[in-house]
């Protein structure tokens, strides 16, 4: 093996090395506790704010008229139980 091929395989396994620490790297801000959380929050109100601050009434209206059945459903119950 020559030189040039030695110089070759090297620098071969340091662009590797550099590769493997990069990709590292982003698993471990991927995976942080933190940036998971900020990431999931993110999701969520883009689910019901719309990029420009407004409410994203298709949306919104649903999970409200969803909460006040459950609500009255509750109450109902407890009236009948009692």
């Amino acid at each position: 093996m020559g030189t040039s091929e030695t110089d070759d395989l090297v620098d071969e396994i340091e662009r590797t090395r550099e590769r493997l620490a990069h990709t590292i790297d982003q698993l471990t801000y991927r995976t942080n506790p933190k940036v998971v959380a900020r990431r999931s929050l993110e999701d969520l109100k883009a689910r019901f704010v719309a990029p420009d601050g407004s409410l994203r009434l298709e949306t919104v209206v649903p999970v409200a008229l969803g909460v006040v059945g459950t609500v009255a459903a509750l109450v109902v119950l407890r009236r009948v139980v009692r």
